[in-house]
C-alpha cells in the first residue's frame, strides 16, 4: 500500500477516500476578503486541501502585445497572456496574512508556485507540499528547485507525454520518493467527451509506484466522482463561492454546494467499494446457511460403498458442502441413513 505522510493532518494513501484539493486561482478577482471567503468557504464545504497560486505576471511572461503572446483560442481569446496573468495573480503581499489564517484554522493550504523565487518565497510560510502544474512539466530548473525542498510534490500531466512524465519524475526522484500524478486535461473547460478518465489506469500501469489522481477542468462533479471509484488519490476542481462572480475561471469552478456533493459522494463510492479481500462480510453471516450441502438421496445402508445416484446436494447447509460430493463417492458409510438425512463427515470411517 502506497502513503505519503505529509503531516499528522495529512495522510495521502492509496484505498482511502479521494483527498479532495479545491483550486482558488483567480477566482478571487483581485480582491484579498474574496480570496480568504473562498479558503474559509471551500475547507467548510470538505476539501481536505486548498490551493492558490503563487506567481506575478513576470514570473511568467513578458510585458509586451507582440501577437505570439495573444491568445488565439478559447475561453481566453484576445487576451495577451501578460494582462490575463496580470489580472489572475494572487499577490505575494497577500501570502503571510492568507498562510497565518491557515495556521489558525488548521487548513491544509499550499500553492503551485511558477518561478524559483516564488518557491524561496512559500518556503518562508513552511508549504507542507507542493504542485506543478501541467504548464511548468517540462521546466526542468523549476521542478529542481521544488524537489530539492524534499517536500511532497503533485504533479499534473495535463498535454505531457510518456517521456515527459517520466524526465519530471527522474529529476524529483534524485531528492525523495513522494510523488502523485495527477492525469489532467488541459482544456478550459474539458469537454466530457475528451476527459478520458481511463487514461488513469495507464498512468497506473506506466508508474506503479506512484500515486495516481485527477486534475479536473470540466464544468461539474462526474468525471470526479467516477475518478475516485478508479481510485484517484487526490481530485483537484477549482472552486468558486458563486457562479455570479464572473471571474477568468468561473466555466470550469465549482461551487460550495457542488463542493460538498462531491465530497459525500466520495465517501459513500468509497463505502461501496470496500476492500478486495475474499472474507464473508457480517451480512452474509446469515446467508451462508442457504448454501448446499450433502443429503441421502435413498435410504443407506451400514457400510454401503455410496455411489452418485445415492446422494444429493440441496439448500441449506446442514452437513459435508455440497462440493464435497465427489470426495465421497467410492467411500464406505459406517452408519446406516435413512433417506433425507444431510451426511457428515463423521458419518465415515
Amino acid at each position: 500500500m502506497k502513503k505519503i505522510i505529509v503531516n499528522k493532518n495529512l495522510i495521502f494513501q492509496d484505498q482511502q477516500p479521494s483527498k479532495i484539493i479545491a483550486e482558488i486561482s483567480c477566482n478571487h478577482n483581485g480582491k484579498k476578503d474574496l480570496l480568504i471567503k473562498h479558503i474559509l468557504k471551500a475547507h467548510e464545504s470538505g476539501a481536505d486541501l486548498i490551493k492558490i497560486q503563487t506567481y506575478e505576471a513576470d514570473d511568467i511572461c513578458l510585458e509586451t502585445n507582440n501577437v505570439n503572446f495573444k491568445i488565439k483560442k478559447g475561453i481566453w481569446r484576445g487576451k495577451y497572456l501578460w494582462d490575463l496573468y496580470k489580472k489572475a495573480q494572487t499577490p505575494y503581499e497577500w501570502h503571510k496574512d492568507i498562510f497565518n489564517l491557515a495556521k489558525k484554522k488548521k487548513i491544509n493550504l499550499f500553492s503551485t508556485p511558477f518561478s524559483p523565487r516564488a518557491v524561496d518565497f512559500l518556503e518562508e510560510f513552511k508549504v507542507p507540499i507542493y504542485k506543478i502544474s501541467s504548464f511548468e512539466i517540462t521546466d526542468i530548473n523549476l521542478i529542481k528547485k521544488i524537489a530539492k525542498t524534499r517536500k511532497p510534490v503533485i504533479i499534473s500531466t495535463g498535454m505531457a507525454t510518456e517521456k515527459e512524465i517520466m524526465e519530471a519524475i527522474k529529476i524529483v526522484k534524485k531528492y525523495h520518493n513522494k510523488i502523485i500524478l495527477l492525469h489532467c486535461v488541459s482544456g478550459y473547460p474539458t469537454p466530457e467527451n475528451e476527459a478520458h478518465l481511463s487514461r488513469m489506469n495507464l498512468l497506473k500501469k506506466k508508474f506503479k509506484n506512484t500515486m495516481i489522481g485527477l486534475s479536473d477542468h470540466t464544468n461539474d462533479i462526474k468525471s470526479s466522482i467516477i475518478a475516485s471509484t478508479l481510485g484517484a488519490t487526490v481530485i483537484e476542481k477549482h472552486f468558486i463561492l458563486s457562479k455570479k462572480i464572473k471571474s477568468e475561471d468561473n466555466s470550469f469552478s465549482i461551487t460550495p454546494n457542488q463542493l460538498k456533493n462531491l465530497k459525500e459522494k466520495i465517501i459513500k463510492n468509497h463505502r461501496f467499494l470496500g476492500n478486495e479481500k475474499f472474507q464473508i462480510k457480517k451480512s452474509e453471516e446469515k446467508s451462508i446457511n442457504f448454501r448446499r450441502s450433502l443429503f441421502a438421496k435413498r435410504n443407506l445402508k451400514k457400510n454401503q460403498i455410496l455411489k452418485k445416484n445415492d446422494i444429493i446436494s440441496l439448500r441449506p447447509k446442514i452437513g459435508l458442502s455440497a462440493n464435497q460430493f465427489e470426495n465421497i463417492i467410492g467411500k464406505k458409510i459406517k452408519i446406516g441413513k435413512k433417506k433425507n438425512s444431510p451426511i457428515f463427515k463423521s458419518d465415515f470411517f
